[in-house]
C-alpha cells in the first residue's frame, strides 16, 4: 500500500544509482505490458510521495495530517463499499488534498490569530491551487477533483462551488469529515486540541448540514471505539485532553 512508502524519513533516504538498460527487449509481449504496468504504477507512487514531502518541507504538522488522514480515510471508504478505482483516489486525495497550501504565504498559514476577511478568501484558494496542479499529471485527475471539493458542505453552503449532498464526490465528503476531526483534536503551537467528547459532539451537531451524515457515522464508529489510537495518531494523549 501507498502509505507504507511515507513511513520512512526523508533524513534516510539515498540519492539511488541510475538504473541499468533494461534487457526485456526480447521479452514476450505480456511479459513487457506487465513491466510497463509496473513502472508506471511506481512513479505514480513516487510522484505521490513526493509530493507529500513537499507539503512536510512546507509544514511539518500538514504532512504528517495529511498521512492520518490517509488511514482513516481508508477505513472509512472501505467500510462504506467504495470500489478500488474510488479508494485509490481516496488515497491519493486524503494525502494530498492540502498540496494547495504550498502556494499560500507562510505569514497566513502560521498565523496564530483569526484570519481577516481577505487572508481568509487566500487560504480557501488552496483547493484550486490543488486541484490546479493536480489535474496536469495524468492518472491524478479525478483526485483532483475529489480535492477541489473537500471543503464543500452538505447543505451546499461550501465552497468552491457550493454543491450539496450527492453533488460532491464521496471520496470529498470522506476528506471533509476526517479532515475537521483532526484538526479539532490536534494541537498546534498556538492552541490545544479540543477533547474528543468535544469533537464528537461538533461533528454530530453538523451532520447533515456541514457533514454527510453517513460520512460522519461510519468514521465514528471506529474513532469511538479506538480513542487512544486516534489521540496517539493526532499527537494528543487521551488524559491531557478530556
Amino acid at each position: 500500500m501507498l502509505l507504507a512508502l511515507l513511513v520512512a524519513p526523508m533524513a534516510n533516504y539515498q540519492i539511488p544509482a541510475p538504473a541499468e538498460a533494461s534487457t526485456s527487449s526480447g521479452a514476450p509481449e505480456s511479459l513487457r505490458v506487465k513491466q510497463l504496468e509496473e513502472q508506471v504504477a511506481a512513479l505514480r507512487n513516487s510522484v505521490i510521495c513526493a509530493f507529500n514531502q513537499l507539503l512536510d518541507l512546507k509544514d511539518l504538522n500538514t504532512g504528517v495530517h495529511s498521512t492520518r488522514l490517509a488511514e482513516w480515510g481508508m477505513r472509512v471508504g472501505q467500510e462504506l463499499g467504495l470500489e478500488e478505482a474510488e479508494l485509490q483516489n481516496l488515497e491519493v486525495a486524503a494525502l494530498l488534498h492540502d498540496i494547495g497550501k504550498v502556494g499560500i504565504p507562510d505569514s497566513i498559514l502560521r498565523k496564530p490569530e483569526r484570519l481577516d476577511p481577505d487572508e481568509y478568501a487566500l487560504m480557501k484558494k488552496h483547493s484550486e491551487y490543488g486541484w490546479a496542479v493536480l489535474r496536469m499529471l495524468p492518472g491524478f485527475e479525478r483526485a483532483a477533483l475529489d480535492i477541489l471539493h473537500h471543503h464543500e458542505s452538505f447543505d451546499g453552503k461550501g465552497y468552491p462551488a457550493g454543491l450539496k449532498e450527492t453533488e460532491i464526490p464521496i471520496v470529498s465528503r470522506i476528506v471533509c469529515v476526517i479532515d475537521a476531526f483532526d484538526a479539532m483534536v490536534s494541537s498546534r503551537p498556538y492552541r490545544k486540541g479540543l477533547p474528543f467528547e468535544e469533537a464528537v459532539r461538533r461533528l454530530n451537531e453538523a451532520s447533515g448540514t456541514q457533514f454527510d451524515p453517513v460520512v460522519v457515522r461510519s468514521f465514528l464508529s471506529f474513532a469511538e471505539a479506538e480513542i487512544s489510537t486516534v489521540f496517539a495518531a493526532a499527537g494528543t494523549s487521551v488524559s491531557s485532553a478530556l
